[in-house]
């Protein structure tokens, strides 16, 4: 049995220097200064990074419950600021660094924000850009070494710190008393949804809802016979404005004495596996496609290496099958030896299987990941069975912003591949008559800032939270998400199409990177389709088929390059379209006759976060990219 002496409900404040005193001497964060080099910083020299910066943050005039927003991509700098802020009693309210001016202006109001921290020059013009429209905002901090504007309300954040230092020493013990005045009920964060159907709304969770939310996965993480600790790495990879990274990735990670490794850029993800060699990460299934086709690439350069591959993911799906019971549960734990009770035959196949290709697929991980876990959108079950055939093991779970991540989760000797797990201990929760999926626990948010109306919306009048998306409740009362409520594709013959159900059909593809579906008020389904340009790149070359090379957009650099954008002559290519319209039959098979997609348009780019396309954690953005594409659309119908 896990041991529970660590289950503490205690505000963040608290949690951080706790952590600081029991790891002092460990390492707390890697990163990489250029693609070449790794640096690192212990526990103790992460302490004094956010003490001088909570110190400078009150030299300046920072109060309790002050709201500071934090525009930045994930860095170390990110958690010094989080937790000066949050020691400091204020409430750090994130913005992603992809937000437009506009977005970031809203929020900066919204929130009624004093402060801001950005990382770069393009965070540093988007607030140049809108201050005179940012009333309350008066003082800018700068993460990098930049030149800033000749204003006293512009700091470098190596200066604050330097401030902070002087502060104390002229305040004795104020850092100390600050933080200790912190209260759990305190407002803690307001996370501004990623508003994929309407205007975002500032969740704002208190230290109490976020201690919660630990709280839950500690219970969770003792079921399951698992845990983090100071020996671990962590990879930091999707946003930390978002609450999913930012309270398992880096709050339990702190706690917990763990590493924190940071990606440089979502384009690097495979690089930085192999420099860091994490033991966790949490993820989304944009994220695992990812990874799953730059695994498979590695064998599609030669006709062997190919067979190679697909053989031996057939015996491994094959292994899985025969540990499979006949609701489709799985047994995951550590300690599972799935050689046990196999044919001599399917053994020794699976063993040479991991020998040649298995054990190579876990070394790009870096070869010492034990679980992966998977939430905010529906994960293919397919990937699920797959990876684990791999010896790499994908959890899914179900949170929201408003949540603070953790609902649900699957039970590691008990996986349901394509559930989302039973709900988490700690948590209750029903279906709705529409079948809208109702929750309630110590981990929901307070309110929406200064959004009464929309925060009495969000509740039931017995306190239950509508997450807004509809379920269904499978063996052993293990949740399915069907679709967001209003994400649904409402057919002109009154049919419903569930978005998710139809586009993770393509996880998998060989063919096709991404896809949004179309059909709303029409007779059937339809199609945007962004192709796996680099397949097709490959694809014409081998087969002497001219294309303009001019017109291709990388991004990435080394074995992470891909390409993001072709030529319009690229997309023209008979070839081309007879290989996603075979893909799509095929997809077509597993949906019902509504579902199905009938038609479709080839686009020459990629789905962006910067074009407000996808949200930082890659879903899509439908209204957005329907608005983008709309002449597309109806050139389909």
């Amino acid at each position: 049995m896990m041991k529970r002496d660590h289950i503490k409900q205690i505000n963040i404040a608290q949690l951080f220097n706790e952590a600081v005193v029991r790891y002092g001497d460990l390492t707390c964060q890697l990163w990489k200064p250029t693609p070449d080099t790794i640096a690192s910083l212990t526990y103790s020299e992460v302490y004094w990074k956010v003490k001088d910066l909570c110190c400078g943050l009150m030299a300046i005039g920072v109060e309790k419950s002050d709201r500071v927003c934090l525009m930045a991509a994930n860095c170390p700098q990110w958690l010094w600021a989080d937790f000066a802020i949050l020691c400091a009693g204020a409430v750090t309210t994130t913005i992603y660094p992809t937000s437009s001016a506009r977005e970031m202006n809203y929020i900066v109001n919204d929130s009624g924000a004093k402060m801001i921290f950005v990382r770069d020059q393009k965070g540093l013009d988007k607030v140049i850009s809108k201050r005179d429209e940012m009333l309350a905002l008066r003082t800018v901090i700068v993460m990098e070494d930049l030149e800033l504007p000749d204003d006293p309300a512009f700091f470098k954040m190596d200066d604050l710190i330097l401030l902070g230092r002087k502060y104390y020493a002229q305040h004795p013990l104020s850092y100390e008393k600050r933080w200790h005045s912190v209260d759990i009920f305190d407002w803690c964060t307001i996370v501004y949804t990623s508003g994929t159907t309407g205007e975002p709304k500032g969740a704002l969770h208190t230290h109490h809802s976020i201690a919660g939310a630990n709280v839950l996965d500690y219970r969770l993480f003792a079921k399951n016979e698992y845990d983090f600790n100071e020996n671990h790495v962590m990879l930091n990879f999707l946003p930390l404005a978002h609450t999913y990274e930012r309270q398992y990735g880096q709050f339990i990670a702190i706690d917990k004495g763990v590493t924190i490794a940071y990606c440089q850029n979502p384009s690097t993800l495979m690089e930085d596996f192999r420099s860091f060699r994490p033991h966790y990460m949490t993820a989304v299934p944009r994220i695992f496609e990812r990874m799953w086709m730059a695994i498979r690439k590695q064998y599609d350069a030669s006709p062997e290496g190919k067979a190679l591959f697909k053989k031996a993911i057939e015996i491994g799906l094959k292994v899985i099958d025969f540990h499979t019971d006949e609701n489709g549960f799985i047994d995951m734990s550590w300690d599972k030896d799935y050689t046990e009770g196999l044919s001599a035959e399917l053994k020794e196949q699976f063993l040479q299987a991991d020998q040649e290709v298995f054990s190579k697929a876990r070394e790009m991980l870096g070869g010492r990941f034990i679980v992966a876990v998977s939430a905010s959108a529906s994960l293919n079950p397919y990937l699920v069975r797959v990876f684990l055939a791999m010896g790499i093991r994908i959890d899914e779970g179900y949170g929201l912003t408003e949540t603070c991540n953790t609902t649900t989760y699957n039970n590691m000797k008990k996986v349901l591949p394509g559930s989302i797990g039973p709900l988490g201990p700690g948590v209750e929760g029903r279906l709705a008559e529409d079948g809208e999926l109702e929750v309630r626990g110590a981990n929901i948010f307070l309110e929406y800032y200064n959004k009464p109306n929309a925060t009495a919306e969000a509740f039931t009048e017995d306190g239950f939270f509508r997450t807004g998306d509809i379920a269904r409740f499978g063996p052993d009362d293990y949740v399915y998400i069907i679709d967001r409520k209003k994400g649904l594709v409402v057919l002109d013959t009154g049919k419903k199409v569930p978005r998710g159900k139809v586009e993770s059909q393509f996880a998998t593809s060989e063919v096709v990177q991404q896809v949004c579906v179309a059909g709303d008020a029409k007779p059937y389904l339809t199609a945007l389709i962004v192709p796996k340009y680099d397949f097709f790149i490959n694809y014409f070359l081998s087969n002497r088929i001219a294309f303009d090379e001019s017109q291709l957009l990388f991004e990435g650099t080394g074995k992470d390059r891909t390409c993001i954008q072709v030529g319009e002559d690229f997309i023209r290519k008979q070839e081309l379209k007879d290989l996603v319209a075979k893909d799509i039959a095929e997809k077509n098979v597993n949906l019902e006759h509504h579902e199905a997609i009938k038609d479709f348009f080839i686009l020459n780019r990629q789905f962006s976060v910067d074009l407000d396309e996808l949200t930082p954690t890659f879903k899509n953005k439908y209204r957005n990219i329907l608005s983008n594409f709309a002449e597309e659309v109806e050139a389909i119908y």
